[in-house]
């Protein structure tokens, strides 16, 4: 039996649409690739999986580490908070790496893989509190950064038709992915037996990470499905790819990062970014603690926080899926002053010792905490262009290195200073200021003077004539 020949290299044309932006059409995926672009949905969603032990299930193993280590509460709070200004630090530079053609996608996954596995392995053998500074918040969120960049990026640029649902699948792994260890951590983690659960995540982290990065390749720049019409910008006759393009146009150019920080749209979406981060990261470090302080059992501060776990991923994909209908800002607006309004909800509930609205308002919290991201990682190329986005996105992304200090660090001085019940309303007034910022935004050049649209040939394809719209 001989093997089925490979698909020849596609022929592809270059049509540009009446802004001057172009796009490379004519090449499937499976000729690109060699299989379906459902994979580069698939294995990023695997791989955000993987590594969403180190931030979402941490706060339910912090005190193990404490007891096991000899470290304060606030010294724990730290790690994480180091964590994440690592995890944000890395995206814009390792996105501008790869754009540049220094650091390929697969390259930057193997070795995410093996600083993520560093930084679990810290937690476990470090012998005094500046090396888990060092293995777990420099090395390992450095590690987590490259993969949850890499992921993102990847997934928006093979489907920019319809890259709302898509990215939001994705992210959300980076969420739900950490349940099953929420509980571990919980119930079967102590200080007997934290050696060999941590070093067993490591090699989780590595190997699963590891694997599926050796499988990620990035599109031609400007490359664009060859069964959907770039230019088609309304819903007739369009169909879900057509009504999806009208409710989230295409950028009008692709913008380099100086030319985005320009439009001010860029630093808009960083400052969003920063308030309601630093919220999510305030609800993800302090909940567990919070529901332990008012003396709910162990089951229900898991489960909070295992609630705001699940709910935070699904509802990525949720809204993802959402925008792509109702339109990416619209979307925005509505999660960050649900997770706002959540915050009021978590400190009225505990004020008032009720356990079952104390979850619900766990769900909503993790609905509204996590739902942004994808948002937030789409709204970049709807605004900007894919070819930049690991750049440009890796630039909004890095608002966490702010955030992850408010939401962390210095949200236990808060809590410090004026009790949860401060703190809480503080995070709720960040969340419905962040929500209204983001009725500033607006696409960047959009409407643009009609040019006639031209096509050049690329790779051995026949000539087509453009079509112009509007």
């Amino acid at each position: 039996m001989t093997a089925a020949p490979s698909a020849a290299p596609a022929g592809y044309r270059e049509i540009t649409d009446r802004n001057g932006r172009v796009y490379r059409v004519g090449e499937t995926d499976r000729q690109l690739l060699g299989h379906s672009r459902r994979l580069m949905v698939w294995l990023p969603w695997a791989a955000m999986i993987a590594i969403s032990v180190s931030e979402y299930a941490y706060g339910s193993a912090e005190d193990t580490l404490s007891k096991a280590h000899g470290w304060t509460s606030t010294n724990t709070f730290w790690l994480l908070s180091i964590w994440v200004v690592f995890q944000a630090a890395v995206a814009f530079p390792a996105g501008r790496l790869r754009e540049r053609d220094v650091f390929s996608a697969r390259s930057a996954m193997v070795t995410g893989s093996v600083l993520a596995a560093v930084g679990i392995l810290s937690l476990s053998h470090a012998p005094n509190l500046f090396l888990a500074f060092l293995g777990f918040g420099l090395i390992g969120g450095s590690g987590s950064g490259l993969v949850y960049a890499t992921c993102i990026n990847m997934v928006g640029k093979w489907y920019p038709e319809r890259r709302g649902g898509k990215t939001g699948f994705v992210n959300g792994g980076f969420a739900y992915g950490s349940v099953p260890l929420i509980f571990v951590f919980t119930y079967w983690f102590d200080a007997g037996d934290y050696h060999a659960v941590l070093d067993g995540i490591g090699l989780y982290v590595v190997l699963l990470v590891g694997v599926s990065g050796l499988f990620f390749k990035d599109p031609p720049k400007n490359w664009w499905p060859s069964d959907v019409d770039p230019l088609a910008l309304t819903a007739d006759g369009g169909g879900k790819n057509a009504a999806a393009l009208a409710k989230n146009p295409p950028a009008v150019r692709q913008y380099g990062p100086a030319e985005a920080m320009r439009t001010g749209m860029l630093p808009l979406m960083w400052v969003c970014l920063v308030a309601i981060a630093g919220v999510s990261i305030f609800g993800i470090s302090f909940q567990v603690p919070y529901a332990k302080h008012l003396g709910f059992g162990p089951l229900v501060a898991a489960s909070s926080m295992g609630v705001m776990s699940v709910v935070n991923g699904t509802g990525r994909g949720v809204v993802g899926w959402l925008s792509d209908r109702l339109g990416r800002k619209q979307s925005l607006t509505l999660v960050l002053a649900v997770e706002g309004i959540a915050q009021f909800g978590v400190l009225w509930s505990g004020s008032s010792h009720d356990e079952v609205l104390f979850l619900f308002f766990a769900f909503l919290s993790g609905f509204g905490g996590g739902a942004f991201y994808p948002l937030f990682a789409a709204l970049v190329p709807d605004y900007f262009g894919e070819n930049n986005t690991a750049q440009n996105y890796g630039i909004v992304y890095s608002a966490k290195l702010v955030s992850g200090l408010a939401g962390g660090g210095l949200g236990a001085m808060a809590i410090a200073a004026w009790g949860y019940g401060g703190a809480y309303v503080l995070a709720g007034f960040m969340g419905l200021g962040s929500a209204l910022l983001t009725l500033l935004l607006r696409q960047p050049g959009r409407p643009g003077r009609a040019r006639p649209v031209r096509s050049r040939v690329r790779g051995g394809a026949e000539p087509a004539v453009g079509r112009q719209t509007g």
